[in-house]
């Protein structure tokens, strides 16, 4: 039987029911041995299930909606009504998960990206389900500079995930307290990959900061919103550079996140701060590996 695809605006048609994606990948995967990739593809679905199971999620773990191996890592859909568990305490958990298999293995170090958005998708249990927009947009945020570039700053024996979280997920669960992720573990960032025509606005959260990260604005574990009790005075900064509060933006230029010396090249200006939660403009976040130059200055 052919296949009808439809046109766009020739008429009104049923919207798509609405799917929660979680996606995961591996960094550094391309790097390990060709022996390698075949294992660790089918282990981080495992951990994945592990952390569901370990977060009470039992019952998402066996609803998964047109999940997928994506070598790796994998994607799936779910009901939109687990998000707020998916994004507390599942994140949570499997970062605990990673941390404890990573302690006591002898193999590669299971680090991940993950991403979590949520949007139409085709879901009739037909072949083709769960292609569209959504879909796409989970990939390329987990693509996105961002992530990638505070996963690569942190240290790989305290971080073991970094998750990014669509706007339209920390909107409408994290802003609405629908969950208990407070939204001050949240760092605002554009989300854009190379070479894609990608820009969104998304969230950063580090369910375990390394000690760059948290310096640099990444709420703690288990660092908890405390109301400024008096307006913070104006930190001295180099020009084109200002402070107020606790939130930092970069506009063009670097953020970096984690112990830094070595490699990294600085030339932009203009950064402000604000608040609790950080903002990156547009720029690499990250750049080199994760140290300065001689002579030692820090973006």
């Amino acid at each position: 039987m052919p296949i009808s695809v439809p046109v766009p605006y020739a008429g009104s048609r049923p919207l798509p029911p609405y799917r929660a994606l979680f996606a995961v990948d591996a960094k550094d995967f391309t790097g390990l041995p060709a022996a390698q990739h075949g294992p660790v593809s089918r282990l981080i679905p495992e951990l994945v299930d592990q952390a569901l199971t370990r977060a009470d999620l039992s019952a998402l773990r066996d609803t998964k909606r047109f999940p997928a191996n994506t070598g790796d890592g994998m994607v799936f859909g779910f009901d939109p009504a687990f998000l707020p568990f998916v994004l507390w305490p599942f994140l949570h958990v499997l970062d605990e998960v990673l941390g404890a298999y990573n302690q006591q293995s002898v193999g590669p170090r299971i680090r991940l990206r993950a991403s979590v958005h949520v949007g139409p998708l085709p879901d009739s249990g037909e072949p083709g389900d769960g292609n569209g927009t959504a879909r796409n947009d989970t990939h390329r945020l987990l693509d996105s500079r961002p992530v990638k570039a505070i996963l690569a700053a942190a240290s790989e024996q305290v971080t073991h995930l970094a998750a990014i979280i669509s706007d339209r997920v920390h909107e409408d669960v994290v802003l609405g307290a629908y969950t208990g992720l407070h939204p001050d573990r949240c760092v605002e960032v554009p989300a854009t990959v190379e070479g894609k025509d990608f820009a969104q606005r998304a969230w950063l959260y580090v369910p375990s900061p390394s000690a760059g990260l948290v310096r640099a604005g990444v709420p703690a574990r288990d660092e908890q919103a405390q109301p400024a009790s008096h307006p913070q005075e104006e930190a001295p900064m180099r020009p084109g550079s200002r402070y107020q509060g606790n939130t930092q933006y970069v506009g063009e230029g670097a953020a970096l996140m984690g112990d830094v010396g070595g490699d990294f090249n600085y030339t932009g200006h203009s950064t402000s701060y604000h608040g609790t939660n950080q903002h990156w403009g547009s720029g690499d976040n990250v750049s080199g590996d994760k140290r300065t130059g001689g002579n030692g200055e820090r973006g």
